[in-house]
């Protein structure tokens, strides 16, 4: 009896330590969690840094010195580019390392490695999308090049440096919840983690929904409810600026455009609110007489942060400002002698053309009157717990076959295939863009670097301390028909494809303008009279107009008046529609609250506030308003996959059509009008909010109703913020939303000796269990700027620094 005991309990033992220590589901090890010498125990930092510190690291060429100032900002002094970028990748994934490989993870298809079978469609969308097909690309482009094959392989041989280091007992924590361990870094995951920022800020595409819209309701509604420029816009080349190049010839549209069959919408798109703000002023309208420079990049607010700050010097550069982590070289930022920062241009590169099959098997399509063979990729999809599941992605020569599944057309099933023509699959070298921007002097060799750049499209914003300011809508852009690309295009058609590139010299551009400025807001890059087709929709006009009325009027602009203008408020779409709305109301209709809720929209001075209960009110109106309107012709009751007409049409219809036929209900026997639909949706407006946040009063404050996030990446509960008490909005200058915002806020001011001031939403730690996790957070909260200590040599003196790191060779 006794033996029979001891093994029971043996038994018992064994299982306890194997359920302990394996993972189900979604709940980690929970013995290898808690345990005191591996567990998430060993997360916990202090937040003093050692004062010195020395590592001797097999692949440093010659000595290192790594200064960290309050933030533990490092600032990287190296004799060449070699260790330069070592160093830069050490550090990167000392502090990100999890967040690095999540990522890259992430735009392999490779999360069902990590999480298992739940992950199979997004991970089959992210390979069906030639994610690694475009790094591949652009991987090829970058080793070519001599500097950026030795930016790759240094920073890549940094990253490994910092891996060996590592036990499971000093995985990040994001491994040990999650039960994997990290792999050794490579060059391609580099380039991997640009085709994720190509996709965050251009893969978005309305080509499937357009058609839709096309065949229901021709194209005269087309034309009139979706036109190719808006109502109201202030372009970032200024209408009538002076062509400085002969254009070339544009391709002639060909008759019947329109693909054979339309198909559902696209899944898995970035946020449509990602954008950002940039801007330089001359030197006649500063204090200092020196150009200044600002930039703010409007992305998802996460944890850990999305950029990583550094200072870089080595012979032949000295540059600070922010990198993506596990990538090398500078951005966004600034050296001794120009600043430069960049918005999304939003330019239509990313096409979809209906793919004819010869038959089942898909080896053969059909074009330019002949069938061409199909280049067919087994993608193996590797499960948690050693399954594999295997996808077929069919390429032609426009790209991968995307979507590719049975689609209801006209009442029959008929086999649909969209394939993707994008320009991040193109070969490119956009790490020569950023080696030569943070060793520019001037604006010749800003304008060289611009070259290299193919994807994402970008604005750059420029600045020189030789007193020259412009902006450049950059990026490789093809030269097409004019609206090509706005609905999904005939695969077949020879005509059809991509005919040539815009010359990089002739996209649109603006140089020292007469009105001491320049600025974008991911709207038009040019007016009517630019002579190429860039795409027919940009961002809504209200950031653009609101910075250039600001700049106009702006004198004497110091570095804090540019963080104020980061920091503006001011809700243009409010001030645009809102008098014309009240205006529509029966207040004799409307009950105490109703017209308490009037009063308070009546007296507004247009500010998104935090403490405003009027933005709420507007806000929810107005997405209640716009549905009213539009939601019956091109929501989901269509039964079609279309989208509404844009902010600009909707304002133009208010302002200036209060008899148009769409204000009208097709599912209802009343006819609708605008003072109908304006009634309905604001009592409707008021009655939802004091159901959401009682009477009304301090729950209705903008900030409460808005509840701004800034989550960890992978949505790991407990380790972001909620509910954080900011202003602003969609389409305000400040666009702090619900998840998206101001990612990085920064002014630069040149001048003999350069000043730079930035902020951004975290901490540079990727550890929850560190002070620099987030203590960046409430300094970004409050709108502040810190002053960015840029160094000449390691020996300056500055008290902010407070830790020094040497690496030596081995």
């Amino acid at each position: 009896m006794k033996w029979l005991r001891a093994i029971l309990s043996l038994i018992i033992l064994l299982a306890l330590v194997y359920a302990l220590n394996t993972k189900f589901g979604d709940v980690p090890p929970v013995g290898k969690f808690l345990s005191p010498f591996t567990g998430f125990w060993q997360q916990a930092e202090s937040k003093d840094l050692a004062a010195e510190e020395e590592l001797t690291l097999p692949g440093i060429q010659d000595n290192v010195t790594i200064l960290f100032d309050k933030s533990r900002i490092p600032h990287v002094f190296a004799q060449n580019d070699q260790d330069l970028y070592f160093a830069q990748g050490y550090l990167t994934a000392r502090d990100r390392l999890w967040q690095m490989e999540f990522q890259t993870h992430a735009a392999a298809g490779r999360i069902s490695e990590i999480i298992g079978s739940k992950a199979i469609d997004f991970d089959r969308f992210q390979r069906r999308m030639g994610m690694v097909y475009g790094a591949q690309q652009s991987l090829a482009g970058m080793m070519a090049e001599p500097t950026t094959r030795t930016m790759l392989q240094s920073y890549t041989a940094g990253v490994n440096a910092y891996i060996a280091q590592l036990s499971p007992k000093t995985y990040p924590l994001e491994y040990k919840l999650l039960d994997y361990a990290p792999e050794p870094w490579t060059p391609l995951k580099c380039a991997l983690l640009l085709k994720v920022m190509a996709y965050d800020l251009a893969g978005r595409s309305n080509d499937l929904r357009m058609i839709n819209i096309l065949r229901k309701y021709g194209p005269e509604v087309v034309k009139d409810l979706f036109p190719n420029y808006p109502f109201r816009e202030d372009p970032i080349v200024p209408v009538g600026t002076e062509l400085d190049f002969k254009p070339l010839n544009i391709p002639a549209a060909p008759e019947n455009f329109m693909a054979e069959f339309s198909n559902k919408v696209l899944e898995k798109e970035p946020p449509a609110e990602l954008g950002s703000n940039n801007w330089a002023v001359a030197g006649n309208k500063t204090t200092t007489g020196f150009p200044m420079l600002a930039n703010d990049p409007h992305l998802q607010l996460n944890l850990p942060s999305i950029w990583y700050q550094v200072q870089l010097v080595a012979p032949g550069v000295n540059v600070y400002g922010v990198s993506i982590p596990g990538a090398p070289g500078i951005i966004i930022g600034f050296n001794k002698e120009v600043s430069w920062g960049v918005t999304n241009v939003d330019a239509d590169v990313m096409d979809w053309y209906q793919i004819k099959f010869k038959d089942a098997t898909k080896k053969e399509y059909f074009h330019d009157n002949q069938w061409k063979p199909v280049r067919q990729v087994i993608e193996k999809i590797k499960i948690r717990g050693g399954a594999i599941r295997n996808d077929t992605v069919y390429y032609t020569h426009h790209g991968p076959v995307v979507y590719d599944r049975p689609e209801e057309v006209f009442n029959k099933q008929t086999p649909v295939s969209h394939a993707m023509r994008w320009i991040a699959h193109d070969k490119s070298n956009e790490l020569r863009t950023l080696y030569l921007l943070n060793r520019a002097h001037n604006y010749q060799d800003f304008q060289e670097a611009l070259q290299y750049w193919v994807a994402p499209a970008q604005n750059f914003v420029y600045a020189d301390v030789h007193q020259d300011i412009a902006l450049w809508p950059n990026g490789k852009f093809p030269l097409k028909w004019k609206t090509q690309g706005k609905f999904t295009l005939d695969g077949s058609n020879k005509t059809h494809d991509w005919q040539g590139w815009i010359p990089a010299a002739q996209n649109p551009h603006v140089k020292n303008p007469a009105r001491g400025f320049v600025s974008s807001a991911n709207q038009f890059s040019a007016g009517p009279d630019y002579p190429y087709y860039i795409n027919w929709e940009f961002a809504p006009a209200d950031r653009g107009i609101r910075i250039n009325q600001r700049l106009a009027a702006m004198q004497k602009i110091s570095p804090d008046s540019m963080r104020g203008l980061q920091n503006d408020n001011f809700n243009i779409n409010a001030q645009t529609v809102l008098p014309t709305l009240l205006a529509q109301l029966d207040k004799n209709k409307l009950n105490q609250t109703q017209q308490q809720a009037f009063l308070e929209l009546s007296k507004w001075q247009y500010y998104n506030h935090p403490d405003q209960l009027s933005p709420t009110i507007f806000e929810v109106w107005w997405q209640a308003l716009s549905k009213a309107i539009w939601d019956d012709e091109f929501g989901s009751k269509t039964g079609l996959e279309m989208r509404y007409p844009n902010r600009d049409r909707t304002w133009h219809l208010v302002l200036q059509e209060p008899q148009a036929k769409w204000y009208d209900n097709i599912h209802t026997p009343a006819k609708e009008t605008l003072p109908m639909l304006a009634q309905q949706t604001f009592v409707a407006t008021i009655d939802s909010l004091a159901k959401q946040h009682g009477a009304l009063g301090k729950k209705w404050q903008w900030a409460n109703h808005k509840a701004t996030s800034v989550q960890h990446l992978a949505k790991l509960p407990g380790f972001g913020h909620e509910n954080i008490f900011v202003g602003g909005g969609r389409n305000i200058v400040n666009a702090t939303s619900e998840r998206n915002g101001p990612s990085w806020r920064m002014v630069v001011a040149l001048g003999p000796q350069v000043k730079g001031y930035g902020i951004y939403p975290g901490g540079q730690s990727g550890n929850p269990g560190s002070f620099y996790y987030d203590n960046l957070l409430e300094t970004w909260r409050q709108g502040k700027l810190n002053e960015l200590v840029y160094l000449q040599s390691p020996t300056d003196g500055n008290a902010q620094f407070v830790s020094k790191l040497s690496l030596r060779k081995k």
